[in-house]
């Protein structure tokens, strides 16, 4: 990645391509800051309500970002919004949860030029209200590369068609993996790359027997697992979920552990799909330009370069009940049985 110098930036790392919605397009549905279009982080209320507008669309922004001194970044050349040069601040950021418990982070910016901007992190849906969880109003450096998400570590063991599970660090485009939403579908896509294994790259370790699995599954922190809700109420039509591994780590049975490097490996098929890794449901590597922003830049350019323009949808883990929907499922860390 190329850098370059910026006068009371310091260092800065451009090209970063990230789709943003102005403040207008996002507005607080009920509570506190009802009819408000996004909130600073220091004024948002949690137990919110918010709402991305119908008709709303994201727009390309350009950052350089600084990785040392004051300022957050810059807008950078080729930028839909906004004028080049002109400073970005990062204000903090909101936990924004759906009905089906996905969660999305966003990033709150502010420039001159552009105003107040929501930079969500996952995909924001429209149609859905969102629960505002957190909101951490630490203003910081942008990091968009902090996360890896949809990645599997050397060694688990993903289930293909003809019965087999392979190591996933020897599955190549073309062979057919077993998903729980379409059959088996083809593979497209396999990458890999090295990191630190601390921080927001720790991987996370499902030990054996907690979800049914034979042997420790083993993802990045941001992968989502598919959760099954066995009870069936009228709230939501839904009886499963995706969840992000991070938020299960109870630090006995499902742990995320520093220490060394982790070799991730992430699978693509031409949709957002449920595959099994140490048999339990996992989702792929969802294709869109949020969440390419939250993978390394090699990985994320190596990405670009096979699939220009794929925008696939996320797969909510969604199964459709005709007249129940399921309360929220709980997995006991102690038996591995479900609540």
């Amino acid at each position: 990645m190329d850098r370059t110098e910026a006068d009371g930036a310091g260092v800065l790392d451009s090209g970063h391509a990230v789709m943003v919605h102005p403040a207008a397009a996002l507005r607080v549905l009920s509570g506190a800051n009802a009819g408000d279009s996004l909130p600073l982080p220091a004024d948002s209320v949690s137990g919110d309500y918010y709402r991305l507008n119908d008709d709303a669309r994201s727009e390309t922004l350009t950052l350089e970002l600084a990785q040392t001194g004051g300022a957050a970044g810059r807008v950078g050349a080729g930028s839909a919004i906004g004028k080049p040069g002109d400073p970005i601040t990062l204000c903090g950021s909101l936990s924004l949860m759906a009905p089906d418990g996905d969660l999305v982070e966003l990033l709150v910016l502010d420039s001159p030029g552009t105003g107040r901007l929501a930079l969500p992190l996952a995909p924001l849906r429209q149609r859905t209200t969102y629960t505002l969880i957190d909101a951490d109003r630490s203003p910081g450096p942008i990091r968009l590369a902090a996360m890896v998400t949809g990645a599997f570590a050397r060694g688990t063991r993903i289930a293909l068609e003809d019965g087999r599970q392979l190591a996933v660090e020897a599955l190549e485009p073309g062979i057919r993996v077993i998903t729980r939403d379409h059959g088996a579908q083809m593979l497209r896509w396999t990458g890999a790359v090295r990191l630190p294994a601390a921080g927001s790259f720790a991987p996370v370790t499902i030990l054996p027997g907690v979800m049914g699995n034979p042997a420790p599954l083993v993802v990045s922190p941001y992968h989502r697992l598919f959760l099954y809700r066995r009870d069936a109420r009228p709230v939501d039509g839904m009886a499963g979920l995706l969840v992000q591994a991070r938020h299960l780590v109870d630090g006995q049975r499902i742990i995320q552990t520093e220490g060394g490097f982790v070799d991730y490996f992430s699978l693509v098929f031409d949709r957002h799909e449920v595959i099994y890794a140490e048999g339990v449901p996992c989702e792929s590597l969802l294709v869109c330009p949020e969440t390419l922003t939250r993978l390394p830049p090699a990985l994320a350019e190596d990405l670009r370069r096979a699939f220009p323009g794929l925008d696939q949808r996320l797969n909510t883990g969604a199964i459709l009940t005709s007249a129940f929907a399921p309360a929220p499922h709980r997995r006991s860390p102690a038996s591995g049985s479900d609540e």
